[in-house]
Order: C-alpha cells, then sequence, then structure tokens
C-alpha cells in the first residue's frame, strides 16, 4: 500500500507543477460583437500588449500562455483599442474567469467568478465611480452665487475625498501582504489627519506639507518591479518632483539620489526610473535643470552603474559626452572665454584671406601670417567691464533673431536709462560680413558687434548653440546667471539677481 501510494504521489507530482505553470484568462462578455481583443498592461509610462485573443466565440475571450504573466494591472482592450475593464494578476490569479455584460452595465456587472480578492478589487473600482457620479451631479445641481455655495461644495468634496480615503484604508488593511493591496497604497493620498495649529493659530501648513512629503512614498516597494505595472506610479513620480518638493536643481539630485537607492541595482523598475530621469531633465525646458542631467551623468552614466539601460551601448557614450558639453555652461559656472572680432574690422579680415581660405591649412596660415595684427583686434570676453554682459549668439537671416534681436535693443537702451552698467557681447555665428555691417548699420546696432573673424573660436560647439538665438546673462565676474533666455526676460532676471545680491 504505502508503495502504491508513493507511486501515486510521484505521477501526480509532476501534473500538480504543470498545473501551477502559465496562465489562463477566461472573460465571459454577453453581446460582445469583436471579433478580436487584446490583453495589455502597465507599465510605468506605457501601456504594452500581453496578448490578443483573435477567436472570440459567443463573446467568450480566452488569454492563455505557458508562462505566469507578471504581477501588475491588466486590461482587456477591445478591438476598437478601447480599454473595457483593468483588473490586476498575482500568483493567486493567474487563472482566472471573469464576466460581464457589454454596454452601459459593463463595469457594474462586473464579476470574478474564481477570486474573492479580484471581486473585492472591482467593488473598490465601482465604489470610486459612484462616489466620482455623486459628486459631479450635485455639482451640476449646484449654483455658485455665494460664498457659502462655494464652501458647501469644497465641504462637500472634502467628504468625497475622506470617504475614499477611509475605504482605501480599509481596503488595505483586509488585503494586507496582497499585491493589489501595495497598488492601492501606491495610489493614495497620504496626508495628515489632526492637522495642529501654527502661532498664529491656524492650521499649520508646514507641518501638512511635511507630513505629506515625509509620507508620499510610505510603504512603496521599489524592489518590487511589479509596482511599475500599474496605471499610478508614474503619474505619482511626476507629481512628487514637479509640485511637492523645492524646484531646485540640487534638491532634484538629491532626491534622485534617495528614489534610486531604494530600488534593487540594475533592476527593471532602476532601469527605467533613471531612463526617465535622464530624458526629462536632458529636456527640461526650465532653466538650470540641465545640472540634473549633468549629475546623472557623472554619477550614474561615467561610473558604470547606468549599463544595461538601453539596447544600444553606444546611447551611454553619446550621454556623457552631451552632459560633458553642458557642464561648463551651467548656471553658476564661469563663462567659457572667447576671442572675438569686431564686425568693423570684416574688410580687413577679407583682406588677409580669412574668407577665401578653402581648408583649414590655409586658413591656418592666413592666421600665422597675420598673427600680430590679428592678435591686437581679439576683443575678449573676459575682459569687458561690465555689471552684467548680456551674451547673445545670433545670425542675422534667422527668423526669429530678426523678432528677437529687436526686443534685446529695447531692453539694452532701458538698463541703460535706469544707469545700468551692462554691456552686451553679440557674436554673428556666420561669416557674410556685408551682410552683417549692413545690418547693423540698418538698424542702429549699439552692441559690441562681433564674429569668429579668425576662425579661432567655435563658437556654436563651445556654447551648444544648436539653434539661434542664443542668450546668456553674465554677472560682472563672468558667471554664468542665467541662459536660453527669451530677449524680453533680460531686464526680469538682471532685476531679480541684483535683488537676490541685496539677500546676500
Amino acid at each position: 500500500m504505502k508503495k502504491l501510494l508513493a507511486v501515486f504521489i510521484f505521477c501526480c507530482a509532476p501534473f500538480y507543477a504543470n498545473a501551477q505553470t502559465g496562465y489562463e484568462i477566461t472573460i465571459d462578455l454577453k453581446n460582445c460583437n469583436d471579433s478580436l481583443a487584446y490583453l495589455t498592461f502597465y507599465r510605468f509610462d506605457k501601456t504594452l500588449i500581453k496578448d490578443t485573443c483573435t477567436t472570440i466565440k459567443n463573446g467568450r475571450i480566452v488569454f492563455k500562455g505557458k508562462e505566469k504573466l507578471d504581477k501588475g494591472i491588466y486590461s482587456l482592450v477591445s478591438q476598437q483599442k478601447t480599454i473595457l475593464f483593468d483588473f490586476f494578476i498575482d500568483d493567486d490569479t493567474q487563472k482566472l474567469e471573469l464576466k460581464s455584460e457589454m454596454g452601459a452595465n459593463l463595469n457594474k456587472d462586473l464579476t470574478a467568478v474564481n477570486s474573492v480578492k479580484q471581486n473585492d478589487f472591482f467593488k473598490y473600482l465601482k465604489f470610486l465611480g459612484e462616489q466620482n457620479r455623486s459628486f459631479f451631479e450635485y455639482k451640476q445641481k449646484t449654483v455658485l452665487a455665494t460664498k457659502n455655495d462655494s464652501l458647501d461644495l469644497a465641504k462637500k468634496q472634502k467628504e468625497l475625498e475622506q470617504s475614499i480615503v477611509d475605504y482605501e484604508e480599509n481596503f488595505i488593511a483586509q488585503n494586507k501582504g496582497s499585491y493589489i493591496a501595495d497598488v492601492i497604497n501606491l495610489k493614495m493620498e497620504k496626508g495628515l489627519k489632526n492637522v495642529p495649529n501654527a502661532s498664529n493659530g491656524r492650521p499649520d501648513s508646514i507641518a501638512v506639507y511635511q507630513y505629506y512629503k515625509d509620507n508620499f512614498w510610505r510603504n512603496v516597494d521599489f524592489k518590487n518591479d511589479a509596482m511599475m505595472r500599474n496605471p499610478f506610479l508614474f503619474s505619482k513620480l511626476k507629481t512628487y518632483f514637479d509640485k511637492v518638493i523645492v524646484t531646485h536643481p540640487d534638491t532634484v539630485c538629491v532626491e534622485i539620489d534617495k528614489l534610486l537607492l531604494k530600488t534593487k541595482p540594475e533592476s527593471l523598475m532602476y532601469k527605467l526610473l533613471l531612463a526617465h530621469f535622464t530624458y526629462t531633465y536632458e529636456t527640461s525646458k526650465i532653466m538650470g535643470f540641465d545640472k540634473v542631467f549633468v549629475h546623472l551623468s557623472d554619477n550614474y552614466f561615467k561610473t558604470g552603474k547606468a549599463n544595461g539601460i538601453y539596447d544600444d551601448a553606444d546611447v551611454v557614450q553619446r550621454i556623457i559626452k552631451r552632459a560633458d558639453k553642458m557642464k561648463p555652461l551651467l548656471i553658476g559656472a564661469k563663462a567659457i572665454d572667447l576671442s572675438m572680432i569686431r564686425a568693423e574690422d570684416f574688410p580687413k579680415f577679407k583682406a588677409m584671406g580669412f574668407e577665401t581660405a578653402k581648408n583649414s591649412e590655409e586658413m591656418t596660415q592666413v592666421f600665422y601670417k597675420n598673427a600680430n595684427e590679428v592678435n591686437k583686434m581679439f576683443v575678449k570676453l573676459s575682459e569687458v567691464k561690465a555689471d552684467y554682459t548680456i551674451l547673445v549668439f545670433w545670425d542675422v537671416d534667422c527668423g526669429h533673431c530678426q523678432k528677437e534681436i529687436p526686443v534685446l535693443v529695447k531692453a539694452y537702451n532701458e538698463l541703460l536709462e535706469e544707469k545700468k552698467n551692462v554691456k552686451v557681447y553679440s557674436v554673428y555665428t556666420l561669416h557674410e560680413g556685408e551682410k552683417y555691417l549692413k545690418y547693423i548699420a540698418d538698424n542702429k546696432l549699439p552692441f559690441i558687434n562681433l564674429y569668429d573673424g579668425a576662425h579661432y573660436n567655435n563658437v556654436i560647439e563651445k556654447y551648444d548653440v544648436y539653434s539661434t538665438p542664443v542668450i546668456y546673462v553674465l554677472d560682472k565676474n563672468k558667471i554664468i546667471r542665467a541662459k536660453r533666455i527669451e530677449a524680453g526676460n533680460v531686464k526680469t532676471i538682471i532685476k531679480a539677481i541684483e535683488t537676490e545680491n541685496l539677500k546676500l
């Protein structure tokens, strides 16, 4: 008997192991006329297709695979590529049966045949829908005629938000340790409940903010890659970096480092976060935030901590090269010196042969032949004496420059009227001297008008002038205080620098 039992267990073991592998999602959807459906999942900022069902019969949709599905929030997507509903997958829901009916009651009738936790999640989604619908209807009926009407609406909204928080806290408590509880925790806004009063007797807004910031990522496990397979992480990340922390590049660098330390090195979570931060701050439109990009290059890409993030290994080297170019141009860096030639000296340089030299070798010969005279004609950026130097790179034929340069002239003249010690180091990026001189004369350009007559500076590369105009504001020590600004903002920025200096 014992021998037979042992054989029975041995024979059943492979069957049992096999039963635990793979996935099978069966969805009975009444009145579904589609012949095709997709199984998709969220991953950070994207929605990706995991499986496709091409054999829908009588509304029965089956997704099946030999490998287990990763934990995450998944969606049933129609033939028209519309998300019909979401559900979660974890270790206990690899074999899942769902049912509902196409139409207005799709989400209301949505039921899991074989998962209590899945039904709890569906109830939660229905609760959110009911609360939002209730508030919308209340708002539609409310006429905001008086201050009290607005206060009542705000009170109603606060009650709705609190009811959601209470529901979510209860859901997490009842499903503690489950994947879906971790997702709801990620989504939750964690606010201070018993707000103390400040010294003025009013609610302490600083305490509220500090609690919100300190608890923003409470119980979020960044070592678990499944935490990026939902629709909440990416938006929550943007909220944190755009609205919660201080908007300053140094603060952002610290917060990024802290967040990446919470992840497993070389995990998918780590790679996606680092790639996201790198792209975000390389392309940031906020002045000064390229410092974050340089920080990432120095601390992650140059140290080998970014290896494997991109399929193309050359991308890492391109990022390092780009950051190295930007590093000398950061806010707070001393401006790279330039030695330029006055526009009025263009005829002399043309006569020397600089404009007709066919290659770099001929250019070098012309330079050394006339070196003594040329060296006397250089106007160095570092030698311009002014409290503020406006450094502008532009092109006569550039449409945007034709709009911005007159604005800069106006701002410059107004600054002089205000007795500001300011000068404009104006660099024409091309070599069509006659055209440049004509523009200066026609527009009475009151700047230090220069160009790279000796082909000595390579300003395009040095100052990363990939489009024109590019405007920098330098202080009296030639420290970069502002960069890539609109001409109309020059006066405002100089005023801000002066205000900042008064505080020091």
